[in-house]
């Protein structure tokens, strides 16, 4: 029986993980390789993408020697008492060299710069698939929202078109009249208002992203996420790029203050050179060595270093810390999402039964038409709020994805950067 107990757990959290493992593409959201495409061109990804390759060139620049060779000519006359004038000159040829281990460093600094590039790179892909997601759900909600007051709209204007009748047929009072065309008023307001929203949704999402074919989906049905708090922050430290990028900014301050410290010993210039002198009797041919005497410049330069490494450490764990509330809050709400979902589909259907035998007790005249207002009134609010708490459930559900790197094939992976 232990043994059977223990399969099933093992089977249950290998079914966990390669659940979680795959990229996922819900159908109430845009299809992946449109989304990939639309990244890729977002601005914000064309600059890092730029900037990645600058980068790549400044990292070359690292690589190498600052230093160049510097030649030198020099010409000159020297008048002999007895002898004339003699035309004399020189040429020398010197340059900088990198002791100390400043070459390596400098070589691992330079993959360092690439690296977190890249990882900037990642972020602006991420954050502009965060804001397609978002502006995404905000449109969905803003379409359900109209639909809703659209409805609402029509049971205003039958109230209003029965009252009128009901008026007629002296069933009426004018008093019931004016309140159901005042109704009908109110909606219209409230759907006209609902559509500039939805409108300006819209314009949102065709400004960001001019290709993005909007066209309208039903919501899936929101989940728990798969796996407890700690496994998801987990995924997400490890994908994070905001995070990757503070701790290439860490590894680029250490290097950077290695580099200060390797250059308190100081770089000897190097050089050759040749003259001519004497009427040509006289030919020289030597070499030549200088070495600059450091101060406290380069020693105060180590000690700014130092404490940029102390700032970048504490920005790592700053990063490191809102990352960790994010993933809490998110997940919290993804958890209590879901549950405020069901109970306000329960809500719902209570408003909904409660509609129904409002309006026969007014058919019947057993109610008032402000008390079947009201009542249609809260039924509609029930559903609006059932529809804000779906688009959170969902939201929330699909954030973990995408800070997990869980929805939609990530884009521009292992092909359109340039690996160094």
């Amino acid at each position: 029986m232990k043994v059977f107990v223990a399969m099933a757990c093992l089977g249950w959290a290998l079914a966990l993980h390669a659940a979680s493992a795959a990229p996922q593409s819900p159908s109430d959201l845009p299809e992946a390789h449109q989304v990939a495409a639309l990244i890729e061109q977002d601005p914000s990804v064309a600059q890092a993408r730029a900037a990645l390759e600058a980068t790549v060139h400044t990292a070359t620049m690292v690589r190498m020697s600052p230093y160049e060779w510097t030649a030198r000519v020099q010409g000159q006359r020297r008048r002999y008492d007895s002898a004339g004038t003699s035309n004399e000159w020189g040429v020398q040829l010197e340059r900088p060299i990198r002791i100390g281990g400043k070459a390596e460093i400098d070589a691992e600094l330079a993959q360092t710069l690439v690296r977190q590039a890249q990882a900037r790179l990642g972020e602006a892909r991420h954050e502009a698939s965060r804001a397609l997601l978002d502006g995404w759900l905000d449109w969905l909600a803003a379409i359900r929202a109209r639909g809703l007051l659209a409805e609402q709209l029509v049971f205003a204007q039958a109230n209003d078109k029965a009252v009128d009748t009901r008026r007629k047929a002296g069933d009426a009072s004018m008093l019931e009249v004016n309140v159901a065309k005042a109704d009908v008023t109110a909606v219209q307001r409230q759907l006209s208002s609902a559509k500039a929203q939805e409108d300006r949704a819209a314009v949102r999402l065709r400004v960001r992203f001019p290709s993005l074919n909007l066209s309208f989906v039903p919501l899936s049905t929101p989940a728990e996420p798969e796996g407890s708090e700690a496994q998801w922050l987990a995924k997400v430290m490890e994908a994070s790029e905001s995070l990757q990028v503070a701790q290439q900014e860490v590894k680029r301050a250490e290097l950077v203050a290695s580099r200060a410290s390797a250059e308190r010993t100081v770089d000897p210039t190097i050089g050759v050179f040749t003259a001519s002198e004497a009427f040509r009797n006289e030919r020289i041919v030597g070499v030549s060595i200088s070495i600059p005497l450091g101060g406290s410049y380069r020693r105060e330069k180590v000690a700014v270093a130092l404490q940029q490494v102390e700032v970048a450490r504490a920005a790592l764990d700053v990063e490191r810390r809102a990352l960790e509330v994010r993933v809490a809050e998110t997940y919290a709400e993804a958890v209590s999402g879901v549950q405020r979902w069901r109970q306000s589909e329960e809500a719902v259907a209570a408003a909904r039964e409660l509609a129904r035998l409002t309006q026969r007790a007014y058919t019947l005249g057993e109610a008032d038409l402000q008390t079947l207002l009201l009542v249609r009134r809260q039924s509609h609010d029930a559903l609006a709020a059932t529809n804000l708490v779906q688009i959170e459930a969902l939201r929330a559900r699909y954030r973990l994805w995408l800070d997990a790197e869980l929805l939609w094939p990530p884009s521009g992976h292992g092909g359109s950067d340039r690996a160094r």
